[in-house]
């Protein structure tokens, strides 16, 4: 009788301990990850000549600004700012600006593949040199 008894308590404590975990938030609907988000990844890369295509990359970065900015760009978190103030549109952020630059010619292409906000994006810039491309002051372009 007493190991009838042990048996019916052992059971009773193990039927509590595992279905007590299934009370309350458990049985309620499956939880939700903590933050959904579109992925936004990207990579960057520099190279000297006049198009993509004719080029090897010189440098190339990584750039992710969702969920938070990260990747080998050296300004990450100042790239995502200004990527989603120009609504991701990349042409914004290569005009040049008000520099005074000479006038040789040797060209640098700037190319960035990946995703912005859940889309695939593809994009080429040939700028005409160095300073004309530091001078749109976009430091998605920085690198």
């Amino acid at each position: 009788m007493r190991n009838t008894a042990r048996w019916a308590a052992t059971l009773g404590l193990t039927a509590a301990s595992v279905c007590g975990t299934l009370t309350g938030s458990a049985l309620a609907a499956p939880a939700a990850p903590a933050s959904l988000y579109a992925p936004s990844a990207l990579v960057l890369t520099l190279g000297h000549g006049e198009s993509a295509t004719a080029v090897s990359p010189a440098r190339a970065v990584t750039l992710t600004c969702a969920p938070g900015p990260s990747g080998s760009h050296p300004a990450a978190a100042l790239a995502c700012a200004e990527l989603r103030a120009a609504g991701g549109d990349f042409e914004v952020l290569a005009d040049p600006g008000e520099a005074w630059c000479t006038r040789e010619y040797d060209p640098i292409v700037v190319t960035v593949d990946g995703v912005w906000q859940g889309k695939r994006v593809s994009y080429e810039r040939t700028f005409s040199n160095d300073c004309v491309k530091n001078s749109s002051g976009s430091a998605l372009f920085a690198f």
